[in-house]
């Protein structure tokens, strides 16, 4: 980890930082026109987008993650400033304003000329990770005179992001009824994706899922360092989205939290340690489907936090910047990390995270703002 010290805060080559994400709908207006830039080219009626839209009219028609990005680079801003770093910082989003091209065209004109980038995802995927690097390299070739992007590497094992997540973990686990909560269960969650984009995610495959067990193993142990007790854990999955035909990582949390009530758990903490902030996928499917599944069901059921705008986690990303800027000049790095997998890598290799063969679209498919 770089240390905050006047001889490392040189973030040369870096004159920027850019923050990139999914997006999602500011408001009611904004919500089939967010839809039809996510599914576009798959034939998907306007009819079927109001109805696919209903989640977001449940919150008033809006996505919570932009606003939690605004807080995200507020936290951010003041962070660098503490440091004695001076850069600019910019937001770009797939789909939806600030849309990523424009983003780039006003860091042109505002004369940068190489920024890093930091994605909301940690995780390494077709979809986390390769997507947005197309997306950065579409961006650039859109723009003259497009500053050099260089997406930051995955984060997923940075100490800064885990962290939280294990307080968070704990609080969550405080808020159990007293009587429940030392045999509670654990449920790590993130997002589903088709089993071969999972099978092709990293340099040789499998990376997805190797990496969140990493985590969930991680922060399994250090709660029990931290509260002497064992909780039985495992790592499932939300927002499937795609043809019932193609499969996807299973099982969702819905049926686990079926299955944990059936064996006779005695509660359950959700954790969502797939997700950085508390987008529609935990706001719908977690606090709203899952806990209501919980309720239903009678388990005793808490969600823990993300790492959303956590200081620790707002300063990985100046972390990140200053270890890429160090690395790109030259110099000796040690890249922070915990858990049983080493840090991940600043440049992806050719193959990495290959794109999984296309599926046709299908009635069921509900597009979200996952990061």
């Amino acid at each position: 980890m770089i240390e905050r010290s006047g001889a490392r805060r040189d973030v040369r080559p870096y004159d920027a930082i850019l923050l990139v994400s999914y997006g999602g709908p500011d408001k009611p207006a904004d919500v089939v026109p967010f839809l039809e830039r996510v599914t576009r080219g798959r034939g998907i009626p306007a009819e079927r987008l109001e109805q696919v839209g209903r989640h977001y009219y449940l919150f008033g028609g809006k996505s919570p993650i932009n606003d939690q990005n605004r807080a995200f680079l507020a936290a951010l801003r003041a962070d660098l400033s503490a440091a004695g770093i001076d850069i600019g910082v910019y937001w770009g989003n797939r789909n939806s304003e600030p849309f990523l091209a424009d983003t780039v065209r006003r860091m042109a004109a505002d004369g940068v000329r190489r920024a890093a980038c930091l994605v909301t995802s940690a995780y390494s995927s077709y979809s986390s990770c390769r997507h947005y690097r197309e997306d950065l390299g579409e961006a650039a070739a859109a723009v003259d005179g497009a500053p050099v992007l260089d997406k930051l590497r995955g984060y997923f094992n940075h100490p800064g992001f885990v962290e939280p997540v294990v307080d968070a973990t704990l609080a969550a686990l405080d808020r159990l009824p007293a009587a429940v909560r030392d045999g509670a269960h654990l449920a790590f969650v993130t997002h589903s994706i088709p089993v071969a984009m999972s099978d092709s995610s990293g340099p040789e495959g499998g990376a997805y899922t190797a990496q969140h067990r990493s985590v969930m193993a991680d922060i399994a142990q250090r709660v029990w360092r931290r509260t002497g007790r064992h909780h039985r854990h495992a790592l499932v999955y939300c927002s499937r989205s795609g043809p019932a035909h193609v499969p996807w990582l299973e099982p969702d949390i819905n049926d686990h939290l079926e299955a944990l009530h059936a064996a006779g758990a005695p509660a359950v903490v959700i954790v969502p340690a797939g997700f950085v902030s508390d987008h529609m996928e935990v706001a719908y499917d977690l606090d709203t489907e899952a806990l209501g599944t919980a309720a239903r069901l009678g388990l005793p059921a808490t969600r823990a936090a993300t790492a959303g705008t956590d200081p620790r986690f707002v300063a990985v990303a100046r972390d990140l910047l200053l270890e890429r800027a160090a690395a790109e000049r030259g110099e000796p790095v040690r890249r922070a990390s915990t858990g049983s997998l080493a840090a991940c890598w600043d440049h992806c290799p050719a193959g990495c995270c290959a794109s999984p063969p296309a599926v046709p679209p299908a009635a069921a498919h509900r597009p979200t703002d996952r990061p």
